[in-house]
């Protein structure tokens, strides 16, 4: 895999040993990117890659002028690779790489302008996911959800876009302005 635009254009990303992971191609990588920059949204942005793998996605971000990444993943393999990514191409001090659960590492972040979110497959817990991440967003922050099926419109979100690439389908998001408001408790998931 390589970086496909921006200032480290061409640079190599290692992926993460074993099957554990699904990069995302870089011709889908390239065509994600190009749909973002095209709505302004990459250029000082705070990312969020979540289910980060090898950081493709994230790394990409930062490239292309993202101002901060934060990384979350559980796998120990892809963590080494995120970290040796991270490390390799000069990013540590505009990145950060959280050893989580996403839906327990989400709750912490605030103030996001773009989630890339590539969870496995076979994941079917897109309500619970959309809605802690909902809570780290800031106002007209954009999420990108790469999924094996398409997710449809999701309640409290709007879709912007949506496009299959092969067995891979990446939808745009936006959350409902209510949507993304906590609610009166509080607390996530109520």
């Amino acid at each position: 895999m390589r970086v496909v635009a921006g200032a480290l254009r061409g640079r190599n990303i290692k992926a993460p040993d074993g099957d554990a992971t699904r990069p995302t191609t870089d011709r889908t990588r390239e065509a994600v990117f190009n749909a973002l920059a095209s709505m302004d949204v990459i250029d000082g942005a705070v990312v969020l890659d979540l289910y980060a793998g090898s950081g493709a996605m994230g790394i990409e971000a930062l490239s292309r002028g993202a101002r901060r990444c934060t990384f979350i993943e559980r796998d120990r393999r892809a963590l080494d690779a995120v970290r040796a990514n991270v490390s390799q191409l000069g990013l540590t001090d505009r990145s950060s790489v959280l050893a989580s659960d996403v839906l327990v590492g989400v709750v912490a972040q605030r103030g996001v302008d773009l989630a890339l979110v590539d969870p496995p497959y076979e994941f079917d817990a897109w309500p619970a996911l959309l809605t802690a991440i909902s809570v780290a967003l800031a106002p007209d922050a954009v999420v990108v959800a790469e999924s094996g099926r398409d997710l449809g419109t999701p309640e409290g979100w709007t879709v912007l876009r949506s496009k299959r690439y092969g067995r891979t389908w990446v939808s745009f998001l936006q959350a409902d302005a209510r949507a993304s408001e906590p609610s009166s408790t509080g607390t996530v998931g109520d």
